[in-house]
């Protein structure tokens, strides 16, 4: 049975790399950011400040896949 991931709002804080970024949460915790596939397109539109949907596993709380694109 699969476990739903945890679904939370993020602000990118800086750009590590084409596939990595610095990522605050609401609770002020940091942790690294990956796209989604889905966002392979958009990726230009990933920079600091940006607001971000992330999914979370609820395995490891030090990294979570961005999978929307808020503002």
């Amino acid at each position: 049975m699969p476990i739903e991931p945890i679904t939370t709002t993020g602000l990118i804080l800086e750009k590590y790399s084409e596939n990595a970024f610095r990522v605050s949460l609401p609770n002020g915790k940091e942790i690294i950011g990956h796209p989604h596939k889905s966002l392979a397109d958009r990726k230009e539109e990933l920079s600091e400040q940006t607001r971000v949907t992330l999914e979370m596993t609820p395995y490891d709380f030090e990294k979570a896949r961005i999978s929307h694109i808020l503002s």
